[in-house]
């Protein structure tokens, strides 16, 4: 009776043991959140808001709905949403660096046609 006690109290350690296991927060679905978090931390800093507010919104909702999953214990939709969110944040973070570029470039444009400008002046009142 006392090894059928003890049976018993091991197959119900072990079983406890599984099932909080089990219902345990994933450590990769976490880490995947937080670089989402960073991702989406960065596309704002870079102007995303203006420049890709669909994408940026995309990556808001995904990461929400990353962190539920996570909270529910869902880790594999946790992880996927997370890396979907990473993604729209980046495809944000560099349509803002595009826009960005394109403005730096108009404006080079327009101070390479402001010294042409001059030169062709300074030319023919030298002439």
């Amino acid at each position: 009776m006392d090894a059928r006690y003890l049976n018993l109290a091991a197959a119900a350690i072990a079983l406890s043991i599984i099932a909080t296991t089990a219902y345990a927060k994933s450590p990769v679905a976490d880490e995947t959140i937080a670089v989402a978090k960073a991702a989406v931390d960065r596309a704002e800093q870079s102007g995303a808001p203006q420049a890709a507010p669909v994408e940026l919104a995309s990556a808001r909702d995904k990461l929400a709905r990353a962190e539920k999953a996570s909270r529910d214990h869902e880790a594999k939709p946790a992880i996927a949403l997370a890396n979907q969110a990473t993604i729209d944040a980046q495809v944000a973070e560099a349509m803002a660096q595009k826009e960005r570029a394109a403005k730096a470039a108009a404006e080079f444009d327009a101070s390479m046609s402001t010294l042409r400008q001059e030169s062709n002046r300074n030319s023919s009142a030298n002439q």
